[in-house]
């Protein structure tokens, strides 16, 4: 391993932690009696803890984040380049990484046009949600201000984003909730047993149907957006079903309601395109995105929408509320798009897209094959280097696995020296999918690899 850490230093660095920090998504109990884990190094798809321990990343930096892998130096000359010359100013005046990464997005988005940026992919969402509101205020006196969103997807931790999140646990103690959003079922055709009245065929226009009649029961006239992710994420790695985004689309259309997408883990390779919408011909009115747009390197979200979305809040000029009254603070840093710009740049030499759907289609294969091994998986999906495993005590009954012995998969994994991922806090009863993600630059030897750790992990815990 490189670097100049001593033993001391680290000793002190995790004392420190210990003492001070207040780690994300953790039950610090533990730490009373154990040591927290500290992430020293990255290196292309490993990363190393304070005693030197190499681990293979099969999730990205935790959370399907760094899609370009680690140590990119090229990163981190483009984010010192720009902030040395020009660090920040508030996003009511442009920047140059600003103007041009913007530029080169857009050209990856077809029938989109504009970007407003933004720190994080929660942030991304409040924006959406604030237009949507603000488009019914100026056009509809108010009234066409509910946003639907779909169960199990999940849009961001501040309270209007839970608001919006179909995620109960994830929500769990955070209420009262923003009024005005309203759940829609989820497309997950494994567990379609589980909704009332769900076909043998044609599921994803069925699924797509329920969407409909919550709007017929809420009132189109009162319906502004609907918000989904291409491919829930942290709710089972789903993918829509046949069928599904061409009704989605045709109900949107038909009511007048804003198609929102949350590209936020998706977004900018992950599934094997730019963003994932574009495997299913969605012309979406507004796209959120963040965690692969600098895969990392620097802070940055985004939300971008169509120019038909944008020219309502300019229509009026002598209206002195007739504009997008928002700002982000650090939506105005140029480390971000500066980050953004080189990231997409290496996508592109590298070819890392291609990468994508050639190892995806390799990983699930080699998911399948421990599939026919092991009872315990009773279905595995996903999109390009977006994949998951559902874990049941059955096959037939399909009754998901307790989430202890999920998570005792992921320990043995974590063991081995292999980082991987499973829904956590999200769905009561329900918390039983493995979730992958590695970074687009993944290599056969790699995913086999991971794939070997897995079976030896569900070898070990389900025998």
């Amino acid at each position: 391993m490189d670097g100049t850490f001593n033993e001391n230093d680290l000793s002190r660095v995790v004392e420190a932690d210990r003492a001070h920090i207040w780690h994300h998504l953790s039950q610090h109990k533990v730490f009373e009696t154990k040591d927290p884990k500290i992430i020293v190094e990255g290196k292309g798809i490993y990363v190393w803890d304070q005693h030197g321990k190499e681990h293979l990343d099969a999730v990205s930096g935790g959370v399907w984040t760094v899609n370009i892998g680690y140590g990119r130096e090229s990163m981190g000359d483009a984010v010192r380049d720009a902030i040395v010359k020009m660090n920040f100013f508030g996003g009511t005046v442009g920047s140059i990484p600003g103007a041009l990464f913007a530029e080169k997005l857009i050209t990856k988005m077809p029938g989109m046009s504009r970007v407003y940026y933004a720190n994080s992919g929660s942030e991304a969402n409040e924006k959406a949600f604030k237009m949507v509101r603000q488009i019914a205020h100026k056009r509809y006196g108010g009234k066409k201000h509910k946003i639907l969103y779909r169960d199990r997807d999940y849009h961001g931790t501040t309270i209007a984003c839970l608001s919006a999140g179909g995620q109960d646990e994830r929500n769990a103690q955070y209420g009262p909730y923003t009024p005005g959003f309203v759940r829609v079922p989820h497309c997950l055709e494994y567990r379609k047993h589980e909704q009332e009245g769900a076909p043998d065929e044609n599921y994803g226009v069925w699924a797509a149907d329920q969407i409909e009649e919550i709007i017929l029961r809420e009132g189109a006239d009162t319906v502004g957006a609907l918000c989904l992710e291409p491919v829930t994420a942290g709710g089972g790695v789903i993918e829509p079903p046949q069928g599904y985004w061409d009704r989605v689309q045709e109900i949107c259309k038909k009511y007048e309601i804003l198609l929102h997408i949350d590209e936020v883990v998706c977004g900018v390779g992950r599934t094997g395109t730019w963003f994932g919408y574009q495997h299913y011909g969605v012309k979406p009115d507004m796209v959120t995105m963040a965690k692969g747009v600098a895969s990392g390197y620097a802070a940055i979200s985004c939300l971008v929408t169509s120019e038909a979305v944008f020219d309502l809040f300019k229509d009026d000029d002598s209206d002195p509320m007739n504009y997008f009254r928002d700002i982000s603070t650090f939506g105005g840093c140029t480390a971000g798009p500066a980050a953004a710009i080189e990231n997409m740049r290496i996508i592109e030499d590298e070819d890392l897209l291609a990468n994508t759907t050639a190892m995806g289609e390799h990983f699930l294969n080699n998911l399948h094959g421990l599939m026919e091994k092991h009872a315990v998986i009773g279905d595995v999906r996903g999109k390009g280097l977006f994949c998951g495993a559902e874990l049941v005590t059955d096959r037939a009954s399909k009754e998901p696995m307790d989430e202890k012995k999920v998570q005792a998969v992921v320990a043995d994994c974590m063991g081995q020296g292999v980082i991987i991922g499973a829904t956590n806090r999200s769905l009561p009863g329900k918390n039983n999918t493995l979730c992958f993600s590695p970074a687009l630059i993944a290599t056969k030897d790699q995913l086999d690899h991971l794939t070997d750790a897995v079976d030896q992990a569900l070898t070990r815990v389900f025998g």
